[in-house]
């Protein structure tokens, strides 16, 4: 029995985004339709929700911090029409508007039938993985970020799954939740966010933070923060990139180009990985195609060549044996 995950990466529908939404959020306005029909037929859609959907709260208070993203009610509902089955909200922009933009962000998923992992009303709460049955299997998800230790939630705090990974060992809490969670699950997956914003390749803490998780019991590592994708070295996928936002383009780094993942899984864990091309337009997403394609083909064989990892071309996806 194959069983198909889809993942994107940093989804970011404040600003610019916001505005359109408020425009009318009907999902066709914002995704193409090869996009929309990609994502349908997966059993389960997962992302990284990087903003906080409300419209109460004020920015949140912190020396230095440059954006506050938020998103209005109405964005629950195209993640829903898009076929968003989960999302993380451990990531440095959940808290952007505060507590109570936190709270609705919330409420408004719930409301649209969304299930959700990594911030929550208190400690417990912001680390609760999830347990999602879709296809015939259980899938564990689990959430946290190392960034910023301000967000993390505490007994008596809203926040998120704060852990700092990157430059320690696991937290022990983290430990626990995923012994907890195996007994559970078929397949656990593990969406950290983790590392600098506009980086090439993983630092060396979050590979070290990787290779801790996947000892600790994650099947699947789908890692997100550095705003472009990259390379893979099974069953890490070191980060997702992004999926929809309104950014200032990085000439070189380019991250207005994308990939929309589809693992692959069935009763041994994770077997295949397929890499769709994205190019992110200003608040639209759609393939990519001609010389954007054959960039990120590019870019993305050699990051995963330079990590031991084949990739093939089958024409419309990069597919990775996992």
């Amino acid at each position: 029995m194959a069983v198909t995950l889809a993942l994107a990466g940093d989804t970011m529908l404040g600003r610019g985004v916001a505005e359109r939404i408020l425009d009318g959020p009907d999902v066709r306005r914002f995704f193409s339709a090869d996009v929309r029909a990609l994502v349908a037929g997966a059993d389960l859609f997962l992302l990284n929700l990087e903003c906080c959907v409300s419209d109460r709260g004020h920015p949140w208070q912190a020396p230095g911090k440059p954006f506050f993203f938020r998103a209005p009610p109405q964005a629950a509902d195209l993640l829903a029409a898009l076929g968003v089955g989960c999302v993380t909200l451990a990531n440095n922009h959940a808290l952007d508007h505060g507590y109570d933009a936190l709270a609705d962000t919330c409420r408004h998923l719930a409301r649209v039938g969304i299930r959700y992992v990594g911030a929550g009303p208190g400690e417990a709460a912001a680390r609760c993985p999830a347990l999602v049955t879709a296809g015939g299997l259980r899938f564990g998800i689990v959430g946290l970020s190392d960034h910023p230790a301000d967000f993390a939630a505490t007994p008596d705090r809203p926040g998120i799954a704060y852990a700092r990974m990157s430059w320690s060992p696991l937290p022990r809490w983290v430990h626990e939740v995923l012994d907890g969670l195996r007994p559970l699950a078929d397949l656990v997956v593990v969406t950290p966010h983790w590392g600098p914003n506009m980086v090439a390749e993983p630092r060396p803490q979050v590979r070290a933070a990787a290779s801790a998780l996947v000892e600790a019991g994650a099947d699947l590592v789908a890692g997100h923060s550095a705003h472009v994708f990259h390379g893979v070295r099974p069953p890490v996928l070191y980060d997702l990139g992004d999926f929809i936002d309104d950014y200032a383009v990085d000439p070189y780094l380019r991250n207005d180009l994308g990939l929309l993942w589809l693992v692959t899984v069935d009763e041994r864990g994770p077997v295949r990985l397929s890499a769709f091309p994205l190019t992110l337009d200003y608040a639209f997403t759609r393939f990519a195609d001609g010389a954007d394609r054959l960039r990120i083909r590019d870019r993305f064989t050699a990051a995963c060549a330079a990590m031991g990892t084949p990739v093939h071309d089958d024409g419309d996806s990069l597919t990775v044996d996992l």
